[in-house]
């Protein structure tokens, strides 16, 4: 992302491109059935665990599924590997937002064009998706064009155009049998004519998916989507709908284009690349956000990298202006 809107210059918390395979969790051990574990994983893909825990119970299988699936042996593998992850499942994050940052960086270091960075990122983007819902991760938000990017070589914005229609297009089948909601903030009124009609045919298409909600940010930027607002708001003033008295938060959040999900405020924003700044992106829903910034460039972030950065959430106190006692 191009912006210099604002920098953070404080001391802010930062993790390292790879985990290395020496590196564990600590975690307090989890009970279930009154058989004890420990998490601490070395690879958390290919954690093994006691076969004598008994993961598949009816209190945490109606967890995962809410009491409203059928249980399966994919399930209950899936259960294992959550808990394999060491993670606190009661306290996963609900909306995760990132700032996909490093591709043509990625490219340069191994002698590709920039369009080969975005084709890798575009796979650490799926990667990522599949991984939320298994965590239970509710609302992903990732920011893939700013208003901002419009003006760098049009040869580039010509192909992540298409590489967006592309990707949209070959992963709506596999939304609809995850049941994965789609939803495209920003200007779309820039995006070739094309794209905006596929665009109407993914929100719609998957507007009922419930699991999981995947917010892509296209030709987006925060000063955008509050400036929207603003105006959205004045009409109706103008209007004669609602009078001055009435503008509050409640109603600006109704307004932003973040009104399209249950939870416009994200717990968490990961901005890869070792960038600090947040460039335009969420300026109003950022305001109590964890923030974390990473040296992984995009197309390098994966599965390790992004259950490292949910433990670094986990660790944080949040107090929203309060002190704990």
């Amino acid at each position: 992302m191009s912006t210099t809107m604002f920098s953070l210059h404080l001391p802010l918390p930062s993790i390292k491109t790879k985990l290395s395979h020496s590196k564990s969790f600590k975690q307090a051990p989890l009970i279930l059935n009154n058989q004890s574990f420990s998490c601490s994983t070395r690879k958390y893909s290919s954690q093994i665990l006691p076969s004598s825990s008994v993961f598949a119970t009816k209190a945490v299988i109606e967890e995962v599924n809410e009491g409203n699936e059928r249980i399966t042996d994919a399930k209950v593998e899936t259960e294992k590997w959550r808990l394999g992850t060491g993670l606190q499942l009661k306290s996963i994050p609900k909306h995760v937002a990132v700032i996909m940052d490093g591709n043509a960086r990625w490219a340069r270091q191994r002698g590709l064009p920039p369009t080969s960075g975005h084709e890798a990122g575009l796979r650490s983007l799926r990667e990522i998706v599949n991984l939320c819902p298994k965590l239970g991760v509710r609302v992903l938000t990732v920011f893939a064009f700013s208003t901002d990017n419009w003006v760098r070589p049009q040869m580039e914005v010509g192909f992540l155009m298409r590489l967006f229609e592309r990707g949209l297009e070959d992963e709506l089948e596999n939304f609809m049998r995850k049941n994965i909601q789609v939803s495209v903030i920003g200007d779309s009124s820039k995006l070739p004519i094309s794209l905006q009609k596929l665009i109407t045919k993914a929100t719609e298409t998957t507007k009922s998916n419930s699991r999981f909600q995947l917010i892509v940010a296209v030709s987006y930027s925060g000063r955008y989507d509050l400036v929207q607002a603003c105006r959205s708001i004045s009409q109706k003033v103008n209007d004669g709908k609602i009078e001055l008295d009435d503008i509050d938060e409640t109603l600006i959040n109704q307004e932003l284009e973040t009104n399209c999900t249950e939870f416009p405020y994200p717990d968490l924003l990961i901005r890869t690349s070792g960038e600090l700044r947040i460039s335009n992106f969420m300026l109003w829903q950022l305001a109590y956000t964890e923030l974390l910034f990473v040296d992984s460039l995009w197309p390098d972030f994966g599965e390790s990298e992004f259950l490292e950065a949910l433990h670094s959430f986990q660790r944080r106190q949040r107090r929203y202006g309060g002190r704990n006692s």
